[in-house]
């Protein structure tokens, strides 16, 4: 009889799993599948081709994939690799408390080349990713302004805060939140538009209000009040570096694929206002199957017209780290990461760090997430393309959440009192 393990059977999602499948026929070529549902329901699917060895063994921190969604030694690579039936749907945990992510594995001795099988696996097995470790509590947040989840560690602190905000999905995402308390700190996913009262776009961006969030996280009686983090991705990082630029208790920041200046709408913070670069969206390019490539949409800081948009980032009290990926097709992320710095350095600020990963797309998300090269975002009309390949992207998902926590960790004051 055919055997299939994971282990752990259960585990935080960005953590890795083992997968083997033995008492196969030697030297044979299987199909290992993955396939879930999310909570409405969509699926997920995924699948890689092996040959056994000369005991019937296939384990996939050793065996190569000779085919399928990716080739080689990638023993997460079914979990990389999963894509929705529905054409360019993102996979996004919702509920992180209520429920894991249940992902199976289905074993087939011969190449099995149907989305959906016709015949019944020869073994099985279940495993269960939660966004949320044990003791971590979920904390509706409206207070005056401010609207989104806070989520604290077990214990009573006092924990490392961090401002968490994302782009072009607007609504409130929490998995990354979750995620990071799951690692000790004190994460408050951040909505700031499309989600109740909040403006229904990003015309214009009032500072105030995430002024407002980071004064609230930092007088949490659980936050330490000697400064807090904040990271954001893609537009969240445009925003973050704002934050970074004008807000004095901002002690670190992590921008993932972001712009460096007021791009497309206002920046306002009391008497500034920061006039947006507007986009050139006749630079838009389409694909043969109707998705867009917004590449050249966002315009160059460095042009004189445009020079008063920059975020002087050169004020920033603590560290700046850009994550970008080189095959960004939304953003030329990496550009703009070189000239941000470069203008940090021009002035005397040392502390800004560029971290390039070859290959990698635009959303750079936590371990063990699946590739996402183009989806729809409820935001923008027409699905839109993130860019990357798939082993070089989900190898620096990796690398780059191990620097993200690095930084955040030693960079955030943990302190009682306020002393920053």
């Amino acid at each position: 009889m055919v055997l299939l393990t994971v282990s752990p059977e259960v585990a935080l999602a960005d953590e890795p799993v083992k997968i083997r499948a033995w008492e196969l026929p030697t030297q044979q070529i299987i199909t290992i599948r993955a396939w879930l549902k999310d909570e409405k329901g969509k699926l997920f699917y995924s699948r890689a081709f092996y040959r056994s060895d000369d005991e019937g063994k296939v384990d996939l921190e050793h065996t190569p994939a000779t085919g399928g969604d990716f080739c080689g030694v990638h023993p997460m690579g079914l979990f990389w690799a999963l894509k929705s039936m529905t054409p360019f749907f993102k996979l996004i945990k919702r509920d992180v408390m209520g429920s894991p992510f249940e992902i199976h594995l289905e074993v087939y001795c011969h190449l099995e080349m149907n989305v959906i099988p016709e015949c019944s696996p020869e073994a099985s097995a279940c495993l269960r990713r939660w966004y949320v470790a044990p003791g971590v509590q979920r904390v509706q947040v409206k207070e005056g302004r401010v609207q989104g989840t806070l989520f604290l560690p077990p214990g009573e602190g006092p924990f490392q805060g961090v401002v968490d905000l994302f782009g072009p999905y607007g609504a409130l995402q929490e998995f990354r939140s979750s995620l990071l308390a799951s690692h000790g700190f004190a994460a408050l996913a951040l909505a700031y538009f499309v989600y109740e009262d909040l403006p229904k776009t990003t015309n214009s961006l009032d500072l105030k209000y995430f002024e407002e969030a980071t004064e609230f996280l930092r007088n949490h009686p659980k936050v330490s009040r000697g400064g807090i983090g904040v990271l954001g991705a893609s537009k969240g990082a445009e925003v973050a570096l704002a934050m970074a630029s004008y807000l004095p208790q901002v002690a670190a920041t992590v921008c993932i694929n972001g712009t460096v200046a007021a791009s497309g709408y206002t920046i306002n913070y009391g008497d500034l206002v920061l006039s947006g670069i507007p986009y050139e969206a006749e630079k838009v390019l389409f694909t043969h199957n109707g998705s867009c490539n917004a590449f050249h949409v966002v315009g160059d800081p460095t042009k004189t017209e445009n020079q008063a948009s920059m975020l002087p980032v050169e004020k920033a009290k603590g560290p700046i780290l850009y994550l970008v990926g080189d095959k960004d097709e939304s953003y030329d992320s990496l550009y703009f990461a070189k000239i941000s710095a470069a203008r940090a350095e021009k002035h005397g600020k040392k502390d800004v760090y560029i971290e390039s990963f070859p290959g990698a797309g635009h959303f750079l998300e936590p371990p063990c997430s699946p590739f996402c090269p183009v989806s729809r975002a409820p935001s923008i009309a027409v699905p839109m393309i993130w860019g990357g390949e798939l082993i070089a992207h989900c190898r620096a998902q990796e690398l780059s959440w191990t620097k993200t926590l690095d930084l955040l960790r030693n960079n955030i004051p943990c302190a009682r009192d306020n002393t920053f």
